[in-house]
């Protein structure tokens, strides 16, 4: 272990060398312990460090409890990008919206980093076995870096992990054990294993390695937002987003987030620590019905309701007191989505911005997608959703039955000896023929067009036509005769008004129903004029609301 690196105990301030196989305080028997470093010495020399060095984990190794800068198990885990989420950003009016990818760690999951920082710790004191309790991702993680590094894995699963997650874990060489029942009970049977084998137990939030691992978290989003925006210019070189968002289970995340900033903060690089919006599943939420009551303590849930088995812990502990004390004092909040809203954003999000994520991720989207409705996060406020993991194959009840879309050739098609182009057009004449409502999109600012199709592909099924101008749009109108027409006001020109009067006094366009879009505040005179001609007014940016689908749903019978 490094020599400035030190175990203190969070209830009476014991400090005492770390041990991975001694977890308890040495004089009050607490297993809440934290890692602490110099950090009047760091604070100097690290930035010149960080200048020189990739843009992995590893580049924090002096604030992680290891010895070895580049462990030999290292897969590339950490350094992943921050991407910027401009589509659905319009779309809320948060114009500083960003996904910290960590579908791009060796397993798909930001698990990599408790796993690569946990197993380098284990190799370093010379343990050879180890256990962990897993919904699934830490499992994996653990599985690929422990068969790097020789050690191990006794990995303890619920019956609820799909046998494709199980399926991986043993491929990797780990022993697969499951547990008929919950999580919280599947970690009571192995914590009981590792203490009749006197094996090491990964304990999550309470164990000290893989809290420092989520700090790397923060480091790498305080960098990056810093090249992106510049220094905040309140006298800290860097950045910290006004939101860190992430979908919560135990919550492991977010405590090496908050250990993140008080040491960059100790070491002068940050102000303060951002506010957390912390979202659970709605079917298991305990914390978010405990910040509801203004407790301290949450209760636990003995049943969870939900089909998101990576967020069904029930029971928080004192993880939940820890970010009680810490939200109340630096601002955040606690809010739950549904699985179908989680549904529906993993859709928006694979739809609008090309980013497919596992039910997690979607469960942080679809609270921010809540929080900004409400005005809890703000137009100029610096939002990054933690992209915990990707979706996998597994995952094939979010589609349902309609995703895919059969061609059937005839068998003169299938004759080797007869042209292909004798069954082809009729084969794919199923797929032209097929009808599906059409929209009409009338706008002359592209972006917005864009936009709009984009939400209104994430919606369902549509055939869609675009116009950029009055004229575009009433020549449009009688020529295709569209089933709906999302029309922009204000327009140079022809404008929506002078359109929307056009079409209905043409008898060929008088029935196509419109939706009015505007981005400014109507006078009297123009609600007047706008009276009984369209079926619904609505402000640009409020596209994403259930009221859209509702209103086209029933427009279109």
């Amino acid at each position: 272990m490094p020599e400035d690196f030190v175990a203190q105990c969070l209830d009476c301030g014991h400090v005492q060398a770390f041990d991975p196989l001694k977890t308890r305080c040495r004089v009050c028997g607490s297993v809440w312990l934290t890692a602490r470093y110099d950090y009047e010495s760091l604070s100097t020399i690290l930035p010149t460090l960080l200048r020189q060095r990739p843009f992995t984990l590893w580049r924090y190794h002096e604030l992680l409890p290891v010895s070895e800068p580049q462990p030999a198990i290292s897969m590339g885990e950490g350094g992943t990008p921050l991407l910027h989420l401009r589509r659905l950003g319009m779309m809320l009016k948060l114009e500083h919206l960003y996904f910290k990818d960590e579908r791009q760690n060796p397993t798909s999951s930001f698990k990599d980093r408790q796993a690569a920082v946990t197993i380098a710790v284990l190799q370093e004191a010379g343990l050879t076995e180890m256990v962990v309790a897993s919904t699934g991702n830490v499992a994996i993680a653990y599985a690929a870096y422990a068969a790097r590094a020789g050690i191990k894995l006794w990995a303890f699963v619920t019956s609820l992990v799909p046998a494709e997650k199980m399926r991986e874990i043993a491929l990797y060489g780990a022993q697969v054990i499951k547990v008929s029942g919950t999580y919280d009970e599947t970690k009571q049977v192995a914590a009981e294993f590792a203490r009749q084998r006197g094996l090491y137990l990964d304990q999550g939030a309470k164990s000290l390695p893989t809290v420092e691992s989520m700090k790397t978290l923060a480091f790498e989003i305080s960098e990056q937002l810093t090249e992106r925006l510049g220094a905040p210019g309140t006298g800290f070189p860097w950045r910290t987003p006004t939101w860190f968002v992430q979908a919560v289970s135990g919550a492991l995340g977010p405590l090496g987030v908050y250990k993140a900033y008080d040491e960059l903060h100790q070491m002068g690089f940050v102000e303060r620590p951002p506010q957390m919006a912390l979202i659970q599943s709605e079917g298991c939420a305990p914390m978010v019905h405990a910040w509801r009551q203004g407790a301290r303590e949450a209760e636990p849930v003995r049943k969870p309701r939900t089909r998101i088995a990576t967020l069904a812990t029930g029971t928080p502990g004192r993880v939940y007191t820890l970010l009680y004390d810490r939200m109340s004092a630096y601002g955040g909040t606690f809010t739950a989505a549904s699985d179908e809203e989680a549904a529906r954003a993993m859709h928006i999000l694979a739809k609008m911005e090309g980013i497919s994520v596992e039910p997690a991720t979607a469960v942080a989207v679809a609270g921010v997608i809540k929080l900004a409705r409400e005005g809890v996060m703000k137009p100029d406020d610096v939002i990054v959703i933690n992209g915990t993991g990707h979706t996998l194959p597994i995952e094939s009840h979010l589609l349902g039955n309609r995703w895919l879309k059969s061609v059937s050739l005839p068998q003169s098609a299938r004759n080797a000896e007869a042209p292909l182009s004798e069954g082809l057009s009729a084969a794919l004449h199923t797929l032209q023929t097929r009808s599906v409502p059409h929209i009409a999109i009338v706008d002359d600012h592209e972006p917005a067009r864009i936009l709009l199709r984009r939400v209104l592909q994430s919606l369902g099924e549509f055939t869609i036509s675009e116009a950029s101008n009055g004229r575009e749009a009433i020549a449009l109108a009688r020529r295709e005769h569209p089933d709906l027409i999302l029309l922009d006001l204000m327009m140079p020109e022809t404008d929506g008004f002078e359109v929307i009067e056009t079409l209905r006094a043409d008898p060929a366009t008088a029935h196509i129903p419109i939706i009015a879009v505007t981005a400014k505040a109507l006078t009297p005179e123009e609600r007047r004029r706008l009276s009984g001609r369209i079926e619904k007014l609505m402000p640009k940016g409020e596209f994403l609301t259930d009221e859209l689908l509702d209103e086209i749903r029933a427009l279109l019978g």
